[in-house]
């Protein structure tokens, strides 16, 4: 049976990989821990030149990137809206997320939010290869957790035969939290 620890490492590309470290170390204070550059996909033995980047995301999580050399100019999927593929990183409460989007609007990024999710509040913002970067905090407590575990598989369900969102978890963004 697969026993799946925890995420070792998500990648995505980036258009440099200089520039890309830079941004995440200056903006949200991760570290370079690993470099790797080959001119073959190991996997896959096919010429590819690539610089692949380790960035420490926190409690043992990766963020990586990849710049590719001997590919198209890298774009995002254009069929699908840019709100809906991004990466987030928890913080710990929702006072160390309005200091995040402080120190990012000082810093000269534009950030959206501080939005309110119910069981989360978050704020937006872009990287430099046009990623949405959320950074976000739990404000939901166990009973509502244990309550929306609970009804996720009749909302699926339901979401895969009408293709309607269900109505079960419409309180999250119903009504304005303060």
């Amino acid at each position: 049976m697969i026993d799946i620890k925890q995420i070792h490492h998500v990648a995505y590309r980036c258009k440099d990989a200089k520039e890309t470290v830079e941004w995440y170390q200056r903006y949200l204070n991760m570290d370079l821990l690993v470099c790797i550059a080959e001119d073959k996909v190991p996997s896959t033995k096919e010429p590819n030149p690539y610089m692949h980047v380790f960035l420490d995301a926190g409690m043992g999580n990766i963020l990586a990137f990849f710049e590719i050399t001997g590919e198209k100019e890298m774009s995002r999927d254009l069929n699908t809206p840019l709100w809906v593929q991004h990466i987030a990183f928890q913080l710990e409460d929702e006072k160390a997320l309005v200091a995040a989007k402080k120190e990012l609007e000082e810093k000269g990024l534009d950030v959206v939010g501080v939005t309110e999710h119910g069981i989360i509040r978050s704020i937006y913002f872009f990287d430099p290869n046009g990623h949405r970067v959320e950074l976000t905090c739990v404000t939901g407590n166990q009973e509502q957790m244990k309550g929306l575990k609970e009804i996720a598989p009749k909302m699926l369900e339901e979401w895969s035969r009408t293709k309607t969102p269900p109505r079960q978890t419409a309180w999250l963004h119903e009504k304005e939290f303060a």
